[in-house]
């Protein structure tokens, strides 16, 4: 079963509505193969207040075979159009001698540190470093004995739906529950590199919060940050994005990945959106105190005798807000003054004679 509540927990983090965004920040293929590119880009996803760097741990052989047939050709309009998939994998796969180098890495600047792993022999690694969480890839949402491997550690697990149907989803989903997760979040994802920002349709993001019952987010790869800002507005409680030194430097990964200050720029804003959301309240909030005195209230207009009447065009709603409250004006249209009253006067009731049918406190 799934938990009741709508949120998961990472290494004492608390991820789901009502939180923070848990910000990650996907090291992917950015090293080009350099282990200390691959510790800049940790160091950076620290400076630039990111909760999470995210791995990937596979091997081009676990993920496919070493083959020139068509099939295992690039093709299509991609990135990597014209390699074959062993030798793409093969170029952005992350040493898994590295992985536990990274994590002390990221640990020691308060960074969670977990990964993707892509079958079993990488999940048992991984088990092996104490992982917090796990991640499901978008392609690997329909390898279900995967997510029931994933499921089995009783971890939590971050599922991408890119291009998963709805059945898709609900498989994988029950595979997970099946084999044990208790605690699952999933991320609305396009599986395209980069994504076209009119392919996101971040309108499901709280269609599956509220069918699944999880924490949902965002793995996010346009070119910018304006999908993370508005999924937090639809409730996104998780986003992933690349993060890259310099996409110039080139690389698999760097075409659709943000540079160190650009996913900074995109943290400071996810936070301001948060405060900006705030909660669902009415009244005067503090900041608005001050601005209370400059609300309508009704004020006499024009010099007005002791026995005169108040009429329309002697009493109106004007500002400031010192005067007795605007729905009061039909009452005292007709009623008498108490007293002399010069104009600018905030209306009041001991201003008005007391007479049958008019209430006057």
């Amino acid at each position: 079963m799934l938990t009741d509540e709508r949120t998961i927990l990472i290494d004492g983090r608390r991820v789901g509505p009502g939180e923070p965004v848990y910000i990650v920040a996907e090291l992917s293929a950015n090293h080009n193969g350099d282990f200390d590119r691959a510790v800049e880009i940790v160091r950076a996803a620290a400076r630039a207040g990111a909760d999470a760097i995210k791995l990937q741990t596979y091997t081009a052989d676990t993920l496919t075979i070493d083959s020139y047939r068509p099939p295992f050709r690039i093709s299509g309009g991609t990135l990597w159009d014209d390699r074959t998939l062993h030798d793409l994998y093969r170029e952005a796969a992350t040493p898994w001698e590295w992985q536990p180098k990274l994590q002390v890495i990221a640990r020691e600047l308060g960074l969670h540190c977990f990964s993707t792993p892509f079958d079993d022999t990488a999940t048992a690694f991984l088990e092996s470093l104490d992982m917090p969480a796990y991640k499901i890839a978008s392609f690997e949402i329909v390898d279900l004995p995967l997510i029931r491997r994933v499921a089995q550690t009783r971890r939590p697990i971050i599922m991408s739906t890119g291009m998963a149907t709805l059945e898709e989803i609900d498989e994988a989903v029950t595979a997970a529950v099946g084999a044990g997760a208790s605690e699952i979040a999933l991320l609305k994802c396009c599986s395209a590199y980069p994504a076209p920002t009119e392919e996101m349709n971040l309108r499901s993001i709280p269609a599956m919060a509220e069918k699944y019952g999880v924490p949902v987010g965002l793995s996010d790869h346009t070119m910018d940050h304006t999908a993370a800002l508005v999924s937090v507005a639809l409730g996104a409680s998780i986003i992933e994005k690349h993060l890259t030194p310099a996409r110039s430097d080139g690389g698999a990964d760097a075409g659709f990945s943000l540079e160190p200050d650009e996913f900074a720029a995109m943290v400071d804003a996810v936070r301001t959106a948060e405060r900006a959301l705030g909660e669902a309240r009415f009244g005067v909030n503090p900041s608005e105190e001050k601005s209370r005195v400059f609300r309508r209230s009704l004020f006499v207009v024009e010099d007005v005798k002791a026995g005169e009447q108040f009429t329309k065009k002697n009493v109106r709603s004007i500002r400031p807000g010192f005067g007795l409250h605007t729905r009061h004006l039909p009452e005292l249209i007709g009623c008498t003054a108490s007293r002399d009253i010069p104009r600018g006067t905030p209306m009041a009731w001991d201003l008005v004679v007391e007479q049958s049918g008019v209430v006057t406190a």
